[in-house]
């Protein structure tokens, strides 16, 4: 292994098992040398200048010829380009590209993440150009063919903190046909971001290099310039604004029965916050409603449209958990000030079902003119997790079960049926990680969690590059032709990774159980290698979103060392437990040297780890108390000790049932896997699925050290439409 570093693609020779029955290889060709610069510390040794990767996967310092250490000072955060690779008897050489400052600087996480990752975050200079030519403001000649809206009072429903707003909705009562069956008549504006990106031009190449913007706390990384994503495609209030307008009627039984698409140009009549219409709601006489007397009435509506499309969603038996999700706030100098969960209400509701038959529409529109575009699909549990789920409902004696061909109602039944349950955080989490992450891809399998035969992303074109295909090619069937993906460029190699992942996973959607393999012609291939590249960005900036988060966390608790708190078991494995804390929701590793004095067995049924002994058990939902030990700021690693049952802690003894101590969690344990037309589900990190018992209180203190993390931090809020 000193020949090579991490992300190096290498052949393998299987030379023997260990004793596990686990394959140990020898690497016998480098096929292909990482191309990625490594970001670290400069440091000097007995006269030596390295660099200390930042990414500890690497596994060797890079060593700088001492002539090019003038742009750097010790300790300086630098980026690294290697001139020589490591080899059998030698460190890797590298020299200097970008100095990015002081360890301790503000934003720095975010510098080192952007590149960890290779987020790009500079625009091309003909990009940038192309956007100053762009006018300030819509133009009369911009008016030709479209719907004029200006008159009907659209408006925004976003987050405190929104700077881009991508829709904008409108409701009234309405009747349809001879009988005149009641209903709303709904619009969905979404703005017209495909007006001003030109298929294939600089724009068009950055935004699809990008796929998607990247949310950090205090810092957004767009996919469009700021021109476009703050101005001229944000539907920013009383101006005008072109947009694409999803027109449907919804039945009292909250059916789409009837959909049209049309370009228009509208005026925002007012810019709402999801708390301002969660109060006007809920009393159409208090101070926020006489603020807003005039759109009341249109709010109403809205409330209307949602219960009906959420009795359809009811019906449907589409998979919808309750989850806290959480909020970094940072003071000016980017330190953590608190950590709060995001309330989820009804407003947010009322936006997420509007958005969600905007996109429905879009999905059946592109399906039934028979044109490529891109769906947005999500599978159900593969047959290993639907085993693994079979034998926790039986462990746990739920008395109910999923079918070898289970629907997404069978899901919601069993959460409905045990919300009430002391356990049901760790049921519904178990649900959760039971399903498949949801990809783009050309092939429609359709939307398990969601329970719809189709669907894709049409609502958030600022954001998401799939949304702005979506419009195209919509505007491609209205005009009675065809949209052509431009010729794109080529994904870089830092996800190249992720792709070929994926890649694995859509080669069994291509065909049908028992049939034979479509054969995909040169269009549908282009179509899936831009599906296959916006879901590879879509998890890199996940991964980059979850790091800066990791690192703010692990930065904050190193000022509460050694203090104690209250937490909840997030996750167990066969090397500990994850427990996250009740009042600042930041999860940590409890290993298993640390449960006591005796041994303790990972049951993978039941997903808890049990004491031979005593017969203490630690489950998902098991609540504990534990002290801050260790804080690895290089590593994102939080070590807690446990305050054990003398120190006040209430262990479960075997005669409990899981969870019957603790309560009602407040810990989030997921995040949804799609929410408000489609955020993002999508996976949830599963525990180590091997058997591994550990005599406590031996090694406590060597193991502590460096002991492995088989599950992901939990997802961030960041701008969840």
């Amino acid at each position: 292994m000193r020949a090579v570093l991490h992300k190096d693609r290498v052949k393998v020779r299987i030379v023997r098992s260990d004793r596990k029955g686990r394959p140990e290889g020898r690497v016998v060709e480098i096929v292909e040398r990482s191309s990625q610069p490594i970001i670290g510390r400069l440091l000097q040794e007995s006269g030596v200048w390295l660099v200390a990767p930042e990414d500890k996967r690497y596994g060797q310092d890079v060593l700088i010829p001492k002539g090019a250490t003038s742009v750097a000072k010790v300790g300086q955060v630098v980026v690294v380009e290697l001139v020589e690779p490591p080899a059998l008897f030698g460190q890797p050489v590298g020299r200097i590209k970008e100095v990015l400052g002081e360890v301790d600087d503000p934003g720095m996480e975010i510098e080192i993440a952007v590149r960890k990752y290779s987020v790009p975050h500079e625009f091309s200079q003909g990009c940038l150009a192309l956007a100053r030519t762009l006018p300030d403001q819509v133009r009369p000649q911009d008016h030709l063919e479209r719907i004029d809206l200006r008159d009907i009072p659209l408006v925004t429903i976003d987050g405190e903190d929104a700077r881009d707003f991508d829709d904008a909705v409108y409701c009234e009562p309405a009747t349809r046909g001879r009988g005149g069956a009641k209903g709303w008549r709904l619009l969905v504006a979404i703005a017209d971001v495909s007006h001003y990106v030109e298929n294939g031009s600089a724009i068009d190449i950055d935004a699809y290099d990008r796929a998607t913007s990247v949310y950090f706390p205090r810092r957004v990384i767009p996919m469009l310039p700021e021109k476009l994503s703050n101005g001229l495609c944000s539907l920013n209030p009383e101006v005008e604004r072109l947009c694409m307008v999803c027109d449907m009627f919804v039945s009292a039984e909250g059916e789409v029965e009837a959909y049209q698409f049309y370009p228009a140009v509208m005026w925002s009549h007012a810019r709402f916050t999801y708390t301002e219409v969660a109060a006007i709601l809920g009393n159409t006489r208090g101070p926020e409603a006489l603020k807003r007397k005039a759109l009341v009435g249109d709010l109403l509506n809205l409330h209307g449209v949602f219960q009906s499309l959420s009795k359809s969603r009811q019906k449907r038996g589409a998979v919808d958990f309750e989850t806290t999700e959480t909020q970094i706030v940072c003071d000016e100098n980017g330190r953590i000030e608190k950590i709060i969960p995001r309330t989820r209400n009804v407003a947010h509701r009322v936006i997420e079902e509007a958005m969600l038959a905007a996109n429905v529409c879009s999905a059946d529109y592109i399906a039934q003119s028979k044109h490529p575009g891109l769906f947005r699909v999500h599978e159900g549990p593969t047959p290993e997790k639907k085993e693994i789920l079979r034998n926790y409902l039986k462990a746990t004696g739920i008395g109910m079960g999923i079918s070898d061909d289970p629907a997404p109602g069978e899901f919601q039944a069993i959460a409905l049926a045990t919300k009430d349950r002391p356990d049901a955080q760790q049921i519904h989490s178990m649900l959760l990680r039971s399903m498949q992450q949801a990809i783009y891809t050309p092939i429609n399998s359709g939307h398990f969690g969601l329970a719809y035969d189709a669907y894709t992303h049409f609502t958030s074109p600022i954001r998401r590059y799939p949304d702005l295909l979506v419009h195209r090619v919509i505007k491609a069937i209205l005009a009675k032709s065809k949209y052509q993906l431009p010729a794109l460029p080529t994904p870089g190699e830092a996800h190249a990774k992720l792709a070929r992942r994926l890649e694995k996973g859509l080669a069994s959607r291509v065909a049908e159980p028992n049939q034979k393999p479509r054969k995909v012609n040169a269009e549908g291939q282009a179509w899936q290698a831009a599906g296959l590249h916006c879901s590879a960005n879509e998890r890199r900036a996940d991964e980059a979103s979850r790091d800066v988060e990791a690192w703010l966390k692990c930065k904050y608790m190193r000022e509460h060392l050694g203090e104690e708190y209250g937490g909840v078991v997030s996750s167990a494995t066969s090397f500990g437990l994850f427990v996250t804390l009740d009042a600042m929701y930041v999860e940590g590793l409890v290993h298993i040297t640390e449960l006591g004095g005796e041994y303790f067995r990972f049951d993978e049924a039941r997903q808890e780890l049990r004491g031979e002994r005593t017969g203490t058990r630690y489950a998902i939902g098991t609540r504990v108390r534990i002290q801050v030990s260790r804080v690895d700021l290089d590593g994102r690693k939080i070590d807690f000790r446990l305050v054990h049952e003398n120190d006040g802690l209430a262990l479960r003894n075997p005669g409990d049932k899981p969870g019957a101590r603790e309560g009602k969690s407040r810990g989030s344990f997921a995040a949804p896997f799609e929410s408000e037309g489609g955020s993002r589900v999508d996976g949830f990190a599963g525990a180590s699925k091997k058997r591994a018992g550990v005599k406590s209180g031996r090694t406590a203190k060597s193991k502590s050290k460096s002991v492995e993390r088989g599950a992901a931090s939990k997802k961030s809020a960041g701008k969840r439409r």
